[in-house]
This record gives C-alpha cells, sequence and structure tokens, in this order.
C-alpha cells in the first residue's frame, strides 16, 4: 500500500527493465535502491517475455517501501489487413497485476525463453558466415558460453551485441546491429495478440498497449505514423483484447500524450506510464506521471 505519511508528489514508472529478467544494465537491488533514492513510490519490473524475477522484485519492493504491481513486456505479432499488405508486424504489450505463478503463463513464457536460446545459437551461425567472408575467426563453442554466462535474464541480440564490443568486433551496438545483427536475424517465436490477452487476464491481470507512438519501432508507428490512424488500428482491431494504453513514455510527445489520453477516456480504457528505463541511461521516474493513474490498481 502507499504510504500516506510523504507529502511529496507520488513518482511513478511502471516501465523498467532489469538485468535478472530480460535487457536491462542493473540487477534488482541496483534498480530499487536507485528507486528508493529518488522518491520512487509506485513502481513495477517490465522484463521482456520473462516474470521469472517477480519473487525478488515483490521482495525488494516490500523491503523498501514501494507500492508495486507484477509487470511483464510481451512481444506479440501483429497484422492489419489495410497495412504493409497484411504482414505482422512486432508490438509490445504491458501485462500487469497477474498471478507470477500462473502455470499456463509460466510454461509459455519458459518455453519462448527456450526459444530464444536456439535463437540466439542461429544468429551466431548466420554470424559466422559472415565472419567467414570477412576472413575473420568464427565465434566458436566456447565463445557461446561466454556469452550465455553473461545473461542473467532473456537470451537477446543485446547480449551477442555486447560481446562482440567486448571482444573488439565492433566500437558499439549501433555497428553491431547495422552490420551483423540486422541482417543475420532470425524469427522469433510468434505470439499473438488474442493469445497474449488470454494468457495475462487469465492470470488474473490486465494488458496494456505498450508506447504506441514510439518512433524507435515495436509500436504502432511500424504500421502508420499518423495517431488517428493508430487510434483506429486499435478501435477495429485491438480493444476486445486489451484494457490500456502506456500513454507517458520517454519517447512520446506531449501530443502523443493528449492524444492517447483523450482516446482512452473515449474508449474506456486504463491509462500507464513509464520511463523504459535500461539503465543507460538512468531515467528511472524522470517523467511526470499523475497520481490517478496509481489509482487505477488494486493497491
Amino acid at each position: 500500500m502507499i504510504s500516506p505519511v510523504s507529502m511529496l508528489p507520488m513518482k511513478i514508472d511502471l516501465h523498467i527493465h532489469s538485468k535478472n529478467g530480460s535487457d536491462g544494465n542493473w540487477t534488482l537491488d541496483q534498480i530499487f535502491a536507485e528507486a528508493s533514492r529518488r522518491n520512487i513510490r509506485f513502481m513495477s519490473i517490465t522484463d521482456h517475455d520473462a516474470i521469472h524475477c517477480q519473487d525478488e522484485a515483490i521482495a525488494l519492493a516490500d523491503r523498501y517501501g514501494i507500492a508495486y504491481i507484477p509487470g511483464v513486456e510481451l512481444s506479440v505479432t501483429f497484422a492489419h489487413p489495410a497495412y504493409r499488405d497484411g504482414k505482422g508486424v512486432e508490438l509490445h504489450l504491458l501485462g500487469y497485476e497477474y498471478d507470477i505463478h500462473n502455470e499456463p503463463l509460466t510454461n509459455r513464457l519458459l518455453e519462448m525463453r527456450d526459444f530464444r536460446e536456439n535463437r540466439a545459437k542461429k544468429i551466431l551461425l548466420n554470424i559466422n558466415r559472415e565472419f567467414q567472408k570477412e576472413g575473420r575467426q568464427s565465434f566458436s563453442v566456447l565463445d557461446m558460453e561466454e556469452i550465455q554466462a553473461s545473461v542473467d535474464g532473456s537470451f537477446g541480440r543485446p547480449h551477442i551485441a555486447n560481446y562482440m564490443i567486448k571482444k573488439g568486433i565492433v566500437s558499439g551496438k549501433k555497428e553491431a546491429f547495422s552490420k551483423y545483427l540486422v541482417k543475420c536475424d532470425m524469427p522469433k517465436m510468434s505470439l499473438g495478440l488474442e493469445e497474449a490477452s488470454e494468457l495475462i487476464r487469465s492470470a488474473g491481470g490486465r494488458l496494456v498497449i505498450a508506447h504506441p507512438n514510439d518512433p524507435n519501432g515495436s509500436s504502432l508507428v511500424s504500421l502508420t505514423p499518423s495517431v488517428a490512424q493508430q487510434h483506429a488500428i486499435i478501435r477495429e482491431a485491438m480493444l476486445e483484447y486489451i484494457d490500456g494504453v502506456e500513454c507517458w513514455h520517454s519517447r512520446h510527445t506531449r501530443q502523443t500524450i493528449e492524444s492517447y489520453l483523450a482516446f482512452a477516456r473515449k474508449e474506456g480504457l486504463m491509462v500507464t506510464g513509464g520511463s523504459d528505463c535500461h539503465q543507460s541511461p538512468v531515467i528511472i521516474g524522470d517523467i511526470t506521471i499523475p497520481d490517478y493513474v496509481a489509482e487505477q490498481f488494486d493497491l
């Protein structure tokens, strides 16, 4: 429960990634210590397709006296017949307040985690083909083991990029992706919107569209940059599967926030917000999110 003792405005951040669960740069211990230092009073760890660290997050929130709800960011494949010739794009959906021990949910996410590991191995094979063209020494089994040892959460391309930087193969993540990881990519395990909704809602949770107008991708911008058209897509094809929309986000403009707030009110959707902090840089709690966001949850 949120303590009434502090008279400071409530600081909220419902979109944070950790090293324990996915691709954050900090451990949960570091994140909660910093959240406490920054006076965060309500938060959620929303790792990519992973909830195995939620027990630890709940315990840390209790230790620091921070109101907490379990979170997860699901990668969903979504298609609309009016855009991109009906080809699917990746969207991110946030699940909140679900039962962290719900078996169908935990089993599906474990299946996705295993798939990620096998996908990473195939990506490394593709990278080795590029290395051979360049006359560069291929990654070995030992390299794969060293990359795996660096993974605390879900295995993904950022871990390979970090290893390539460490080995001096590339100067940074941007080069790693542009030179190797984009062309050497392999398909992710497909999770549809209907299945994502069923998994979260059957576990007692609620599903929210993450950063719908994020220009960096994994958003409805992949289908159209028009916010009005994004609203139409949600209304036509997504409303029955979702409970809310993430209005406040580190890459949302004031205009986007206001437009999505109006849309959510009209459609009866809940609204959430968060920094999407991966600790590079550390932006936990940097976005001003109104107190009424917390009042929508069962705190």
